[in-house]
């Protein structure tokens, strides 16, 4: 079952959307060193431009969800790439760390809006029964860009430190024509709120996957030094990670089982416990690549699900929204996970990305517990709203 040239368009401009998220960190600390001469200031600017991205994401959501997700989208990623285009012009006049913080901090609160505004434009490329293997490659593609966002900062940087920064606003920009035009735009009634309590368990999903996800991406340098080895094997453990979550990905947009979603949810979720576990426990190589490996093959599969699940929740007049909101729950447990790096044993970081796995697989449980007893009395089954979308 292939999926449709309007599937692949809009693949095409979320990849692009993504791409200078993925280069900010190498491109700030390129820039900051030039400007400067120390790589401070970088980490300082990706500091403020994620900080941006967490807090403005949902405000950006509602407001895509208001004016329409297309014609909101074509604003935000038009305004983005401006911002980046200035910031080039200042960086090449040298002027003060300051300024340049200002121009970060601008694109980075409403860049958070792009998730939502691109995912809440999906279902009309595709049709419905379609939409869990357009996820899963879509979670397939997201591995590759942030493989060669790094890439293309060292490519551009080798003939200026500020081409980088180019790049971006060019990326936005050629992310912005292929935004989908063609769709209706929901707009429904602004009484239709949010359904956070039946959402809940999913979004616990999207903290965990940021939060494990992070104790072994910014980490591997002290994993592998703590078994003795050099940093040059620290991108195995990145490759490996990488290479499974691609692997499942695949294998669920091939194949995904037919039993129901949350029972899924929790066998993944026990793939992320287990395979925390193991990382924390300091088993040698054997135990941090086969940790790694499990993390990343139950990564592609559980982001799908989630993904379908909230869809099937969210009311269309809010998707943007909502999405965003996902993003937003996805990338604290993502900052989460790296503080924790900085400032606990290395061994306890993974530990305790195991216990938010632990939570949202009890909160699916729960849920289906709840729904159980509710559905034995059966007088107040038919009121129940928590009930689960099928396949």
């Amino acid at each position: 079952m292939t999926l449709p040239r309007t599937y692949w368009r809009w693949s095409a401009g979320v990849q692009l959307a993504r791409l200078p998220a993925t280069m900010a960190p190498l491109a700030f600390t390129l820039l900051a060193t030039a400007v400067t001469g120390s790589y401070r200031l970088g980490g300082v600017m990706m500091a403020l431009f994620v900080a941006a991205e967490l807090l403005g994401a949902v405000p950006a959501g509602r407001l895509l969800d208001r004016i329409g997700p297309a014609r909101g989208l074509l604003v935000i990623l038009t305004c983005a790439a401006l911002m980046f285009g200035a910031l080039t012009s200042m960086a090449v006049m040298r002027l003060p760390g300051p300024v340049l913080l200002v121009l970060v901090a601008v694109p980075g609160s409403i860049a958070g809006g792009l998730s939502g505004g691109f995912r809440s434009l999906l279902p009309g490329t595709i049709p419905a029964e379609r939409l869990a293997r357009a996820v899963a490659v879509d979670a397939m593609l997201l591995e590759g860009v942030l493989i060669a966002g790094p890439l293309l900062v060292s490519l551009c940087g080798l003939a200026s430190p500020v081409l980088p920064l180019a790049a971006m606003a060019l990326a936005y920009l050629a992310s912005a024509a292929l935004v989908p035009r063609t769709q209706a735009e929901f707009r429904l009634p602004r009484k239709e709120k949010l359904p956070i309590m039946r959402a809940a368990p999913w979004l616990a999903c999207q903290f965990a996957i940021g939060h494990l996800l992070s104790t072994i991406e910014v980490a591997p340098l002290p994993l592998v030094q703590r078994l003795g080895a050099g940093p040059g094997l620290a991108g195995l453990v990145i490759a490996v990670l990488s290479g499974s979550s691609i692997l499942g990905s695949a294998i669920y947009a091939w194949r995904a089982p037919s039993f129901a979603p949350r029972r899924q949810a929790c066998l993944l979720l026990t793939g992320f416990i287990a395979g925390g576990s193991v990382v924390a426990a300091d088993l040698g190589w054997a135990g941090l690549l086969t940790g790694a490996a499990a993390i990343g093959a139950c990564t592609g599969p559980l982001v799908t699900l989630a993904s379908v699940q909230l869809q099937r929740l969210l009311p269309e007049g809010r998707r943007a929204e909502g999405f965003s909101l996902s993003f937003a729950v996805q990338g604290t447990g993502f900052a989460l996970g790296s503080l924790s790096i900085g400032v606990l044993p290395l061994w306890l970081a993974p530990a305790l990305a195991v216990v938010s796995s632990a939570v949202a697989c009890a909160m699916l449980v729960l849920l289906t517990s709840m729904e159980g007893r509710y559905d034995r009395r059966g007088s107040r089954a038919g009121h129940l709203r928590f009930a689960e979308p099928r396949h």
